[in-house]
């Protein structure tokens, strides 16, 4: 049983997980992202019941600090370029989309504590990153994604809309990306490449 919280006690569910119908499956909603034209997925659809919340949450990976984090281990040479303060990657695996970069800073930070140097370049980083993807040809727009449910260690997905795919736009793009057939691995590693040396072109080091 869900009960609502004492104001200012972050250990205990608040108001809206109070509301939730846990251990259920909501009802669809007839407005909901599956009525949408750039929707990917056709056909009846459930949502799933949902979970009891998990309090406290558990730790992310790379939570106890660079230590434990996988992306502050990488090596320069796992990335596509790197500078002195930021490192830009690519999934291993292909896409279904033209072009999916990651940017990071190179240091152990999340948002919240980035610091104000780094977040000072920030904006420039990722307007720097999307006229790289812009710069393969026939991307109309470049969305750029922050989750980090999964890894503490920031990054930023950067993932490129093939021109003229209207009904690829918008929210949904990234479901879109493992809905279509992935790229072959040689387009991909060209595409890598290509991405890398538009970045070092103003800059950093490209290793592919």
């Amino acid at each position: 049983m869900i009960t609502d919280s004492s104001a200012g006690d972050a250990a205990e569910p608040g108001r809206f997980l109070a509301r939730l119908p846990i251990g259920e499956r909501p009802p669809l909603r007839a407005d909901g992202a599956h009525s949408w034209d750039i929707f990917p997925y056709d056909g009846d659809l459930l949502i799933k019941v949902l979970d009891e919340p998990e309090l406290p949450e558990p730790p992310r990976h790379g939570e106890g600090g660079p230590d434990s984090c996988g992306q502050c281990a990488r090596p320069d040479e796992d990335f596509l370029w790197t500078d002195a303060h930021w490192r830009l990657s690519a999934p291993q695996a292909s896409s279904g989309l033209p072009a999916v970069v990651l940017l990071q800073p190179r240091a152990h930070h999340d948002l919240l504590d980035l610091p104000a140097e780094r977040a000072a370049e920030l904006g420039a980083m990722l307007q720097r990153v999307e006229a790289a993807l812009m710069s393969l040809g026939g991307i109309a727009r470049v969305h750029v994604n922050k989750w980090g449910d999964g890894a503490s260690h920031l990054h930023f997905w950067l993932m490129a809309r093939p021109e003229g795919m209207m009904q690829l736009r918008g929210s949904t793009l990234a479901l879109w990306m493992d809905a279509l057939p992935p790229a072959p691995a040689e387009e991909w590693a060209d595409t890598a490449r290509r991405v890398a040396a538009a970045m070092a072109a103003d800059g950093g080091t490209a290793h592919v």
